[in-house]
């Protein structure tokens, strides 16, 4: 039987209140029909270009978007619906954020401090705290400083270290390994896959696919405010035969590894979709019925997926 999963993303929408000339009141629908299902124990990446809706899925979650912003959808956790209030309950203790921006260290706290605040274990928090930034290679002299005293690799670091020393159910990393090097950057992925296989479930955000498909389970690939398909990391083997969407197979074809072919046009903006197929004017296999029908999400060959033309 198959398990339920801790969260899930339903029908989500969201728009923002904008006000064009003369003050007239605008909605600027981003995000459409979007949804995603975490499981405890699995890592699931979500890839897609800028403007895709990538972090603003995370926001949602957490219950931090913009006051201009309007929800709709439904977001669930352990089988149950959640308000804004329960979101901000559980943020920080049983779901965990690592930000795309290092500006949301305190800037008037010791970075040492920080990650402790997220240790449960009232015992031993300054040694756990040190561990895991002597395994980053963040020297004692690191303690006693703050957030502008260290580098922007420093400072990605100690987010990493704050979400990964928590007791959190859930874990949302937005972007978590840009400015890391080599090494670090494959201790921090075993990490994450340490986490997922200890029972945790993993959500991770991000534009390096190369780096995803090394060790989550499965990837959303988003699109325009909308998920076209989510796939096993399994189905990006051998070519990348066994993907069903046409974009994910041209990101998958644009990886360097793969030869580093491009696609005509680019991802159309919120205020600018088409009235079907998101993907229409890219696709190089459309059929009449796509320029006006907008596809619903299918089950196919153990995956989802949102296009008419999918077997």
């Amino acid at each position: 039987m198959k398990k339920e999963p801790i969260l899930c993303v339903k029908n989500l929408g969201i728009s923002f209140s904008q006000y064009t000339k003369g003050l007239r009141k605008k909605e600027l629908k981003v995000i459409t029909d979007l949804d995603i299902d975490l499981y405890e124990g699995e890592i699931l990446a979500i890839v897609g270009s800028s403007g895709s809706g990538k972090s603003l899925l995370a926001h949602a979650m957490l219950g931090i978007l913009p006051h201009n912003s309007k929800l709709e959808g439904k977001i669930i956790y352990k089988g149950k619906e959640i308000t804004q209030k329960e979101k901000e309950d559980l943020r920080g203790k049983e779901i965990a954020f690592i930000p795309q921006s290092v500006n949301f260290l305190d800037p008037l706290m010791k970075v040492s401090s920080q990650v402790q605040i997220s240790i449960k274990d009232k015992n031993n928090k300054k040694s756990i705290q040190r561990s895991i930034f002597k395994k980053y290679r963040l020297d004692e002299n690191v303690d006693n400083l703050y957030p502008f005293e260290i580098s922007g690799g420093m400072s990605r670091k100690v987010l990493l270290s704050t979400a990964l020393t928590s007791s959190s159910k859930i874990i949302i990393a937005d972007e978590p390994t840009p400015g890391l090097d080599e090494k670090s950057l494959m201790e921090v992925l075993k990490d994450f896959r340490d986490l997922a296989d200890s029972g945790c479930a993993v959500l991770i955000i991000t534009h390096d696919i190369e780096a995803a498909l090394k060790i989550a389970d499965r990837v959303s690939v988003f699109y325009a405010g909308t998920t076209l398909e989510v796939a096993s990391v399994k189905d990006f083997k051998n070519g990348g035969k066994n993907l069903r969407h046409p974009y994910t197979k041209a990101l998958y074809n644009a990886l360097p590894q793969n030869g580093f072919k491009s696609i005509k046009g680019t991802q159309p903006l919120p205020s600018e979709l088409p009235k079907g197929c998101l993907f229409y004017d890219r696709c190089d296999i459309p059929k009449s019925e796509c320029k006006n029908k907008r596809p619903e999400m299918t089950y196919i060959r153990d995956g989802m997926v949102r296009c008419l033309n999918a077997t």
